[in-house]
């Protein structure tokens, strides 16, 4: 931690919390078990959000199995499967993972010693398979253990017929990463949309791994195409919640991405772009929580400036 402090000059105002989440990421170090409650959110009927420590994961119970979306950090397992326990006696049969971040995926290699079968897009193996360079944190991520990774893989979209809904599967292209992909329960009219949305927050756009804001925005577009009044949203990080929210979060990102390359096309440098706040009307909303406001439009800068 002290060593990726004092060599990280490009993120000087990285909080705390996106600092611990980091060196999870990046070093496969883990949360503090202990102090980690998994609690259950209902969602629909048979459907729940357990959250944590990492990504939000998503929980269909039912007459065939346990299907599990994201499975936070390897110590939190035995919590989380007792979560499960507490809605249903089967097993967990499929875990989906959204993306290859490892508070997302730190949990595979025991969920499939546990029985499940680990799913998720064609680049997510990909790059958990391999050394990964977050440029955004100058940080390098060991290939992740041949039992981490996902045992099943598809190109563009695969459907669970599960616990009596239709669950599509679809890769949205590259948004936060180059393989996101999003969970529509079609039946239960509920989208869990990875780290393609970050409720209420700033989100993390890991531009080495393939992601953009256009694709962010991209991403929120198709979900909110699909989405009603009625739809509830499991994001990646942040609350439950409906449509609404999600608009929030595209407007916000439009308007940010807009302003951001307006500077840059004026021909203003990185350190100047960040000087001019360019969010600062909307840091109160959006600036306190995973990434404060000069590291995201830093981020921003970065993503577009290599388009």
């Amino acid at each position: 931690m002290k060593r990726l402090m004092a060599t990280n000059h490009r993120l000087p105002t990285l909080s705390a919390l996106a600092l611990l989440i980091l060196v999870a990421i990046s070093t496969g170090a883990q949360q503090d078990s202990d102090a980690t409650r998994i609690e259950a959110v209902p969602v629909a009927d048979g459907i729940f959000m357990l959250t944590g420590a990492g990504g939000n994961i998503g929980l269909s119970v039912g007459d065939d199995a346990a299907f599990v979306i994201d499975d936070q950090f390897a110590p939190l397992t035995k919590k989380i499967l007792a979560a499960i326990a507490e809605k249903t006696d089967r097993q967990v049969r499929f875990v989906i993972n959204t993306h290859w971040h490892g508070d997302h995926t730190g949990g595979n290699e025991n969920m499939g010693q546990a029985g499940a079968i680990i799913v998720a897009h064609e680049n997510v193996r990909k790059r958990m398979s391999t050394e990964q360079f977050i440029e955004a944190f100058d940080t390098r991520v060991p290939p992740s253990p041949a039992a981490a990774l996902p045992v099943v893989t598809f190109a563009d979209s695969i459907t669970f017929h599960w616990n009596g809904d239709d669950i599509r599967v679809f890769h949205v292209g590259p948004a936060h990463t180059d393989g996101d992909s999003v969970i529509h329960f079609q039946k239960a009219n509920v989208i869990h949309a990875g780290d393609t949305f970050f409720n209420g927050l700033y989100p993390f756009i890991d531009s080495s791994s393939g992601g953009s804001i256009d694709g962010m925005i991209a991403a929120a577009e198709l979900v909110l195409a699909i989405a009603d009044e009625r739809t509830k949203i499991i994001p990646g990080h942040g609350p439950l919640c409906q449509k609404a929210q999600l608009q929030a979060s595209y407007d916000m990102l439009v308007v940010a991405r807009d302003r951001i390359r307006k500077l840059m096309d004026e021909g203003n440098t990185r350190d100047e772009v960040i000087a001019a706040k360019p969010t600062a009307d909307l840091d109160e909303e959006w600036g306190g929580g995973f990434l404060q406001a000069d590291v995201w439009v830093g981020i921003v800068f970065d993503g577009l400036a290599t388009k």
